[in-house]
């Protein structure tokens, strides 16, 4: 299922709620129920009531009245329960460095989103650490992530919230002699693995003798790459919930997966590094070895037809968040997009649905209906 969606109000909605019976406040756009905070407010609640339907943004900034700490902005989080929708011209009254504020209708609480375009809207990273307390994009990441001590709920709840990193460069991951390892242009998957596709496809091939025999085992290999494909995407890739609680656990998953799902627009970290390919493809060369023990040649090209379902996938993957496609691909590009901004849970086919639709974890395409907020 969908994650849980938070409602929209009107201003005069917000406005509405004034009293100690129901008390709202708002920073931006986002909405807090603070009635059942009022009688813990340290400088008692009628101060809240002073501003009781209105925005408190710059109260709680005013160094001359109480300029409010971190703390104070961690325990309103517990608050949060929606954002205030579009202003009578049309136009949010949300901050563009805000990530997770969206102009118009419900978001996401598990990723602060609620469509595509907000995947692209830059993350203020001072701010954005400030908030959240989890990675500064101004430093490298993997250093930040090694000597944490963040638990798993923790990390899984803030690399599922999306962020952007400005001018669509890369954040810093290792920022060292590392880095370029961790970059990879999408031409470069073609490049290396196609010619030595097509030669493992000539040799296959002429050891079987066979044209028709060759395709069929061909072809059968890009087919049992789909499979692969889901099965790694929903059990390795996204293996959240068996991840073991430690730093090693965690930063593991981060290198596979985590960064994608933290920084999805990240062009450069859209398709996978050789290196890693090589390290991921070693067992399923063994294993097709081991099924076709009777045929070599056979073997390699079953090997031969997934590498390359590999490498369209890859691509796949890469021009559904950078490119526009024709009519097919633009009903995946959104369907794989829904995968980030709403639902991470489900969606794991990349260049078909057909696996999903089979195992039951197909996405809910129309956008979720959420009740009028009282």
């Amino acid at each position: 299922m969908p994650g849980r969606v938070l409602p929209t109000f009107t201003p005069a909605e917000v406005e509405s709620h004034n009293s100690t019976k129901s008390c709202y406040i708002t920073i931006g756009r986002k909405v807090y129920d603070v009635t059942e905070f009022l009688e813990d407010h340290p400088g008692g609640g009628d101060l809240i009531l002073d501003y009781a339907g209105k925005d408190v943004e710059e109260i709680m900034k005013d160094e001359i009245s109480h300029e409010h700490s971190e703390a104070a902005y961690e325990i309103l989080m517990d608050y949060h329960v929606g954002f205030i929708s579009s202003d009578a011209s049309g136009k949010s009254k949300a901050s563009g460095a805000d990530i997770n504020e969206t102009d118009s209708g419900p978001c996401y609480e598990t990723t602060g989103m609620s469509r595509e375009e907000d995947l692209s809207v830059d993350t203020d990273y001072t701010q954005d650490f400030k908030t959240h307390k989890f990675l500064d994009l101004n430093k490298p990441l993997f250093a930040q992530l090694w000597y944490s001590n963040f638990s798993k709920e923790f990390y899984l709840e803030q690399i599922h919230r999306p962020r952007h990193y400005k001018g669509g460069a890369s954040a810093p991951l290792f920022g060292n002699i590392l880095e370029p390892l961790s970059k990879t242009a999408w031409y470069v998957v073609p490049m290396i693995w196609l010619p030595l596709v097509f030669y493992g496809t000539m040799v296959g091939a002429q050891g079987l003798g066979n044209p028709t025999a060759a395709a069929a085992y061909w072809i059968g290999g890009v087919c049992l790459w789909t499979l692969i494909e889901y099965i790694l995407h929903r059990f390795l890739f996204h293996v959240d919930k068996w991840l073991p609680d430690n730093r090693v656990g965690l930063t593991l998953h981060f290198l596979l997966h985590g960064i994608h799902h933290y920084l999805p627009m990240d062009r450069y970290r859209l398709v996978m590094p050789p290196t890693l390919f090589v390290i991921l493809a070693a067992p399923f060369w063994k294993l097709a070895h081991t099924i076709f023990f009777y045929n070599w040649f056979a073997a390699v090209q079953v090997f031969c037809g997934g590498v390359f379902g590999y490498v369209c996938y890859d691509l796949t993957h890469y021009f559904l968040h950078h490119r526009n496609l024709p009519l097919y691909y633009k009903e995946l590009k959104k369907y794989h997009l829904q995968h980030h901004y709403a639902d991470f849970e489900n969606g794991f086919g990349v260049t078909s649905r057909f696996w999903d639709r089979v195992f039951g974890t197909e996405l809910e395409t129309p956008a979720p209906k959420v009740e009028k907020a009282q």
